[in-house]
């Protein structure tokens, strides 16, 4: 399965945050996965590819021009070059059978929220789990409930996602994923 991971960039993270990061490579290399990611050598993205490489795993990056030029590229995998963020996330869709989202900043919380809105206007089946190591997604799980309970989304939207606290967590829910098409306002057939 080629598994699509959303994280962090940024190397000012606690270090339990790298540990679960490298713990879901290694898990992707000796499952024989291969890895989808940003294709930076830094942050918890850089941890995930090293781990999931390093343990003989397979490692597609997926990393903007001007990203690139920095020369923060994890050049020991097979890197796709793109032309913008926009063009990075469409690839990294487009590669990806599955999406796992680890901890991070304001730009994974977009991809986030960019899968899950593709997946609701039924552009894609795949699963996406938000690996929820050491709480980090508490508070977006709160904030999600009350979308639920203020009628923001419907329950059927609860299908879009899934929570799990560990990477062990994570593989069973994708292991048992069956694809189903959530129902949308936009797109039921009552309404064709």
């Amino acid at each position: 399965m080629h598994i699509t991971v959303f994280s962090s960039s940024s190397d000012a993270v606690d270090p339990v945050f790298f540990d679960v990061a490298a713990e879901l490579g290694r898990t992707i290399a000796d499952r024989g996965d291969t890895l989808v990611y940003g294709g930076t050598k830094v942050g918890l993205m850089g941890a995930v590819a090293r781990a999931a490489f390093d343990n003989g795993g397979k490692v597609i990056g997926v990393i903007p021009r001007y990203i690139a030029e920095r020369g923060i590229d994890f050049s020991d995998c097979d890197l796709h070059v793109t032309r913008d963020l926009r063009d990075r996330k469409a690839k990294m869709e487009e590669l990806g059978e599955a999406f796992v989202v680890l901890p991070g900043g304001f730009g994974t919380l977009e991809e986030l929220l960019e899968i899950m809105t593709l997946k609701q206007l039924q552009q894609h089946q795949k699963a996406i789990v938000i690996l929820n190591a050491r709480g980090f997604y508490d508070p977006l799980f709160a904030l999600f409930e009350h979308v639920f309970q203020q009628r923001f989304a419907k329950e059927t939207s609860r299908a879009l996602y899934h929570f799990a606290n560990t990477v062990q967590e994570t593989f069973c829910y994708l292991d048992g994923y069956i694809p189903t098409v959530v129902p949308s306002k936009w797109f039921s057939p009552a309404q064709k």
